[in-house]
């Protein structure tokens, strides 16, 4: 059976929010969208809240990855601990709370979602990303296994690409917010895409309003962010999927504005 996985690209701010409450639940029947996924780290601009968690949840995302910004609001820590469908980097530290991958029932067949985070450029301590999803795939069955690899270098999520290329469904970038031309299907069946970009104002610089951005370039003082209103677009990718080999048949970007 070939079904239809979305993935949505990090929520920035409570425009993103809104825009992502309008717009997802029609993207997912317009699409036929079987299993969604949605990456809210910025949903507070660095990291997101309990209330804002469960509005994602709420807008029709089956699960919420996260990244670096995990704990940008401290509140988050017990709510990772309560509620399944709320996934952490999985190669963080064991110490951290919460999980960073769940197998979940899609009614005839399941998907497992595994969060990871790159080492490169993003200057933390953390176990390797490569050697963490070899031992998770060794866990439990699922027909379907889709990764969010939250990471700063291309090369990083590429090579990752080739790493898992017919282990897993399908592997996107996130954190970067700007989305990549390069969706495709790797050589072994895994569905691909260096980024999905984000989903937020549109006048900004990654979703911070473009002035304080420029500022801060020009070697001003750091502020608080501040997201901007205005125009908002919702980027990321559908991932076609045959549940009977658990590969990819096909990868199309979207960008819903």
């Amino acid at each position: 059976m070939l079904i239809h996985i979305l993935a949505v690209g990090d929520v920035v701010g409570e425009p993103g929010l809104r825009h992502l409450e309008r717009h997802l639940r029609p993207l997912q029947r317009y699409k036929d969208i079987a299993f969604t996924v949605v990456n809210g780290e910025n949903a507070s601009g660095v990291g997101l809240t309990p209330d804002q968690a469960r509005r994602i949840y709420d807008a029709g995302a089956d699960v919420v990855t996260l990244g670096n910004h995990t704990f940008g609001k401290m509140q988050i820590r017990d709510f990772l601990e309560d509620v399944p469908w709320l996934l952490r980097p999985a190669n963080y530290t064991g110490r951290a709370p919460g999980r960073g991958c769940g197998i979940f029932d899609c009614g005839g067949f399941s998907v497992r979602v595994i969060n990871l985070i790159g080492r490169c450029d993003l200057h933390w301590g953390g176990e390797n990303p490569f050697t963490t999803a070899d031992a998770l795939l060794g866990k439990g069955e699922a027909e379907v296994t889709l990764v969010d690899f939250h990471a700063e270098a291309t090369s990083e999520k590429l090579a990752m690409g080739y790493y898992l290329d017919g282990r897993v469904s399908a592997l996107w970038g996130t954190h970067t917010h700007v989305p990549t031309a390069d969706e495709r299907v790797y050589p072994k069946g895994t569905g691909y895409i260096t980024d999905l970009g984000m989903t937020g104002p549109i006048e900004s610089v990654l979703g911070v309003e473009a002035w304080q951005s420029v500022e801060s370039f020009l070697g001003g003082l750091p502020g608080r962010y501040r997201c901007p209103e205005g125009p908002c677009k919702m980027q990321g990718a559908i991932f076609t999927v045959d549940t009977e080999t658990g590969l990819c048949t096909a990868v199309e970007r979207v960008d819903v504005r």
